[in-house]
């Protein structure tokens, strides 16, 4: 070998998997000629910089160089881990750059773990509250929607898809999931607008026609229809519970619609005369299958399209079909009284904040919860029928409200048990 000044530095950062990284600067000066001496100077020049990576598992060297060297650099790191640079007049120089630097005591996977930033503890039960609040939000809704009148129930809905129309379209724009959605979801994203705001409107008619409690429970029903629906539709499994809550809830719905062939003539605590509330009950069923309906073609969307431009559809869809249904009926008009206005206006709000509430809790409880939360908008529709109509209800309705909820709980809390048994 020729005469070849050759310095080499190494610097040994030891990983937490015990991974040794050491850099090798390696300088060439004053080679004579030669074969020999031209291959290795190509080869320091290709092996300047290189970064070397080997486990550090107690292997022995015999270089006893080598060691004073590595001993001269732990006694370094020691005193000042924090140098990248050594002092002027040194002959020793820092090659490794600050990304590569390691300062400090290595930390082990698990302390690394702890000093991780932690994530926000959620409160317990948040997601029960915000069900608990969409539920309120929507009996107030079914109350103010009884106390107008003089407004068709079709000229309310149109109100409500006007300012929630108003409501989503600054997020579809923040969100920037455009106006259409995908194209394979359109179809199902259209009969989502189009049932969802059906069933809207037959819950507002059977709220105008009948009992403000009466209306509650068979519109509260749709869960039960939500299984069947997507038993036939989705393929789902349809156990003998299901066919068992279904007979509970229609048992219930005949028992507060008391059908004149089954108890005769004479019924006492109808609201109006027998011809409304019949109409009542009928469009309060259709509605609790449309909304059943509406659920099952939102599991067949899933978590391919934004559930603002589901919303987005249900206002557009709304809107318009009311538009048009109100002007070939005759009944748009403004009412005249400064109150209704304002309530309309409060129906509007609430319901953009029920929606918004439900949508939280869903995201944050499982669904048979929020089920059984929902429960309350029931109890609320009967003090509030009490409260504000001074109208007791009767065994007739206590009977067909306790099947009704029976079921719908039954098939909540299944629900509950079967997402808890898998995860």
């Amino acid at each position: 070998m020729g005469d070849c000044n050759r310095s080499t530095v190494e610097r040994a950062l030891t990983a937490e998997d015990d991974i040794t990284v050491v850099f090798h600067k390696v300088d060439s000066h004053g080679m004579n000629g030669g074969d020999d001496h031209d291959e290795r100077g190509e080869e320091d020049e290709r092996t300047a910089e290189r970064i070397h990576l080997r486990r550090n598992c107690g292997v022995n060297v015999n270089d006893d160089d080598d060691e004073e060297e590595r001993e001269e650099e732990e006694e370094e790191m020691e005193k000042g881990r924090g140098r990248e640079n050594s002092p002027e007049g040194s002959e020793k120089k820092t090659l490794c750059p600050p990304a590569f630097c390691v300062r400090g005591k290595p930390t082990s996977r698990e302390e690394s773990s702890r000093q991780g930033p932690e994530k926000p503890k959620r409160c317990p039960g948040i997601g029960l509250f915000y069900a608990f609040l969409s539920t309120v939000f929507f009996s107030i809704i079914a109350l103010l929607v009884k106390t107008i009148q003089g407004v068709h129930a079709i000229e309310i809905s149109a109100i409500r898809c006007f300012f929630q129309m108003l409501f989503v379209v600054p997020l579809l724009i923040y969100h920037k999931t455009g106006f259409l959605g995908p194209r394979d979801k359109r179809i199902y994203l259209v009969l989502r607008g189009f049932i969802g705001s059906n069933a809207m409107i037959l819950l507002f008619y059977a709220v105008q026609q009948m009992p403000l409690a009466d209306a509650t429970v068979i519109m509260f029903s749709n869960p039960v229809f939500t299984s069947l629906l997507a038993w036939i539709f989705l393929k789902e499994r349809c156990t003998l519970w299901d066919c068992l809550f279904t007979v509970f809830t229609l048992t219930g719905v005949i028992l507060i619609a008391r059908p004149p062939f089954l108890f005769g003539e004479h019924l006492r605590g109808i609201e109006g005369n027998y011809t409304s509330h019949i109409k009542g009950t009928i469009a309060a069923f259709a509605g609790a299958i449309g909304a059943a309906f509406t659920f099952v073609v939102l599991r067949k969307i899933g978590k391919s399209a934004h559930y603002y431009l589901s919303v987005w559809y249900y206002a557009v869809i709304g809107f318009i079909e009311c538009i048009i249904t109100v002007s070939v009926l005759g009944e748009w008009k403004i009412p005249s009284c400064g109150r209704d206005r304002w309530l309309l206006m409060l129906i509007a709000v609430l319901g953009i904040a029920g929606q918004s509430f439900l949508t939280k809790a869903l995201q944050i409880e499982k669904a048979g919860p929020v089920a059984l939360m929902r429960t309350v908008d029931v109890v609320l529709a009967f003090i509030f029928q009490f409260i504000f109509f001074n109208r007791a209800p009767t065994m007739w309705s206590l009977g067909g409200a306790l099947c009704v909820v029976a079921s719908t709980t039954g098939v909540a809390l299944r629900k509950w048990c079967n997402s808890t048994r898998k995860s």
